[in-house]
């Protein structure tokens, strides 16, 4: 093994059992054959494993405090500060605090991951469970939290190789992009773009493998380009004017970032595309109209001239599910390994429709 602290998922690994069994091997509980413990407590004892008696300190007691884990990008994003605060209302409601797990508490000062174990340790002793959403393969905090000891919910599925948390809360991300792509192919879009978002969370990896699944079972050629995470209006505004100058017959943008869409606005202003099936139709020479659309539905999406058409993911009702699933986990009123799905809804606003939606 590396340098960092083995982790009770190495020793389940090595052993070939599962993480419970694992634990139930060291701790001497459960059904497990005497050559399965002797094997799981050999492999241990050669990795260097130490237990981790925060976590096992919670299972006898309360801190009365959960851990709120979210994206390092989420402080200037609407969406997930809406979400912060419907988790908070669930968790006042079970008589919860909620600690929110800024990202220098999970990583170290040497540019990386203090890692899995240095993580989990601290976070145990705080928190009865945590809530990690959106969570990313490439955040290094994540494995550790999710070893950490303690039930774990996410928000949305974690696509890495590490512990399985102990429940989710999921939307349908494929479906939303989808119903996005075919509200405007019905209205008259034959040459449309996704924005796409990049990074390893289940929403990004989702979004763009349904532009591409939905424009090969189409036959429609989507123009896909990949923005950051949490692109600004101004990244938004850079994609698309280089975009329609490439490609000026794309009539169509879906911009998946939240807060992103009014660059895509500004884009179509400034090449002088008007916006909306209720443009003037283009003579000769003149420019084609442009459908505008957002995957996350905000303050931004609704403010913005023309308001534009956008999924509404609920963040706050969604904070809400996920902080609910985790309380009833923890009260026993739910098992482990319980995945529940969260409702959106399309709006559909001037920006892709010819009158009042």
């Amino acid at each position: 093994m590396t340098s960092r602290t083995v982790t009770l998922l190495d020793v389940a690994r090595t052993a070939g059992v599962s993480k419970s069994t694992a634990s139930d091997a060291l701790q001497g509980s459960g059904r497990v054959a005497e050559a399965t413990r002797d094997r799981v407590r050999a492999v241990a004892e050669e990795l260097g494993y130490r237990p981790n008696s925060a976590a096992r300190r919670l299972r006898r007691s309360s801190t009365g405090a959960i851990g709120l884990h979210l994206p390092q990008t989420a402080t200037r994003l609407d969406y997930y500060m809406n979400l912060a605060f419907g988790a908070v209302a669930c968790a006042q409601e079970e008589g919860f605090d909620v600690v929110l797990l800024a990202p220098a508490s999970t990583t170290g000062s040497a540019g990386g991951a203090t890692g899995p174990g240095n993580a989990s340790g601290p976070v145990a002793s705080r928190v009865d469970g945590l809530l990690v959403i959106d969570p990313e393969v490439g955040d290094s905090a994540v494995p550790g939290l999710l070893d950490a000891g303690v039930p774990v919910v996410t928000g949305e599925r974690y696509l890495g190789p590490t512990a399985a948390p102990t429940g989710a809360v999921i939307c349908d991300n494929a479906a939303s992009l989808t119903a996005l792509l075919d509200h405007v192919t019905e209205r008259g879009a034959r040459r449309p773009a996704v924005l796409a978002p990049a990074g390893t969370s289940a929403w990004a990896t989702a979004l763009r493998a349904t532009a591409a699944s939905w424009g090969q079972e189409h036959g429609v050629d989507v123009a896909l380009r990949t923005v950051p995470f949490a692109a600004t209006p101004g990244e938004a505004e850079e994609t698309t004017l280089a975009l329609l100058r490439a490609d000026p017959a794309v009539d169509a943008v879906i911009c998946a970032p939240d807060g992103a869409a009014p660059g895509v606005l500004r884009a179509a202003a400034t090449l002088g595309r008007p916006v909306g099936p209720g443009a003037p139709s283009p003579t000769a020479g003149e420019p084609t109209p442009l459908l505008v659309a957002s995957c996350v539905d905000g303050t931004a999406t609704r403010s913005a001239e023309p308001p534009v058409t956008a999924v509404d993911l609920r963040p706050a009702a969604y904070g809400r599910a996920c902080a609910e699933l985790l309380c009833d986990i923890l009260a026993g009123r739910t098992p482990p390994d319980t995945v529940r799905r969260h409702a959106w809804a399309l709006e559909t606003r001037a920006s892709t429709t010819a009158g009042p939606a």
